[in-house]
């Protein structure tokens, strides 16, 4: 048998919302958590989240650290870190202590670095696409 159970990690329990699924009301925990489905309704979890691709959330979502490959509707608040994909879409703001940009990823909203220690710097990491400039 495997060491490792995913459901199960190191970093806690894992929940795993699969495609198909449909949520409708908050979802809030600890852990790690993976949505690949559709989920409506704010989100507060106290570990790290990852929307993938093909998923569509509408709600504000908070976390320590989250990966967004999917669609938002709604504020993304992070503790730490987000990482945004080249498939992202996100209607909202972006608020976190280090944010990543793919090119490739629209985002409809404000992005802002939060208050950091004063030993720590923010950095916000962009990787955009010149010819997709708006003027």
């Amino acid at each position: 048998m495997p060491k490792h159970n995913i459901l199960n990690s190191a970093a806690g329990p894992v929940t795993y919302i699969a495609p198909g699924t449909r949520v409708v009301g908050d979802v809030s925990g600890d852990g790690t958590y993976i949505f690949c489905g559709q989920v409506e309704g704010e989100c507060n979890i106290n570990g790290s989240l990852t929307i993938a691709a093909g998923c569509r959330c509408k709600g504000k979502i908070r976390a320590t650290n989250i990966i967004l490959a999917g669609f938002v509707e709604g504020d993304v608040i992070a503790k730490e870190c987000v990482e945004i994909a080249e498939t992202a879409h996100i209607i909202g703001n972006l608020s976190a202590r280090s944010i990543a940009i793919a090119e490739g990823a629209v985002i409809e909203g404000d992005v802002g670095v939060s208050q950091t220690k004063e030993s720590q710097k923010p950095k916000v990491v962009a990787r955009l696409n010149p010819s997709r400039a708006v003027s």
